[in-house]
């Protein structure tokens, strides 16, 4: 009887090692997977939280890297594909998210930054016009692709126009981990410092 616990106990650990976690982390409900595949590379989960504005559930956001890392300016500056997903918590109206964008990039940009990308960000808050709300569990991802540039999703529907920049992303970035982020409390979750 022993010897067969044991080979039970065994045969259950080898299958717990050879299974991939369902997810590496939930954030209120949602799950953000250990590993995503953009531009046909494997990119890893560097860290995931919710965006609050006061007391309400807005948005859970998770950030996905080449290698995983801590600091800021090494993830600006990382070669190969990136991810940042967004899954909404409300019912939010286009307009409103946009402002939301546009305001975070303005934060964390100078005046010459702005004159650089003025371009592309108006492209970047004409985007969000395709819908007129942003509903609650809806998904959208912006990706930096190499050869390709940013690319963003709406439940898995390509949308806007592409910027080939990488500096632009970078200052799409910057909304979750500049000098002034959207939430205080959401960039050390992205950075993978949360507790």
């Amino acid at each position: 009887m022993k010897a067969w616990k044991n080979i039970v106990t065994g045969a259950a650990l080898a299958l717990a090692i050879a299974l991939p976690a369902a997810a590496a982390i939930d954030v209120n409900g949602v799950k953000f997977e250990d590993t995503n595949k953009v531009g046909g590379k494997d990119l890893k989960l560097n860290g995931a939280g919710m965006r609050t504005k006061l007391v309400i559930k807005v948005y859970a956001a998770g950030l996905y890297l080449p290698e995983k890392s801590k600091n800021v300016a090494d993830i600006l500056k990382m070669e190969g594909p990136r991810r940042m997903t967004l899954v909404m918590a409300r019912d939010i109206s286009s307009q409103d998210l946009a402002k939301a964008f546009m305001d975070g990039i303005n934060e964390n940009l100078d005046k010459t930054e702005q004159a650089k990308f003025v371009t592309q960000i108006r492209k970047f808050g004409e985007m969000f016009a395709i819908n007129d709300e942003i509903k609650s569990g809806d998904v959208m991802h912006m990706d930096w692709i190499p050869g390709t540039g940013t690319v963003c999703e709406l439940n898995g529907k390509r949308i806007g126009d592409t910027a080939s920049d990488i500096n632009f992303y970078n200052a799409v970035l910057r909304i979750w981990l500049g000098e002034k982020p959207a939430d205080r409390s959401l960039k050390p979750a992205l950075l993978g410092e949360a507790k």
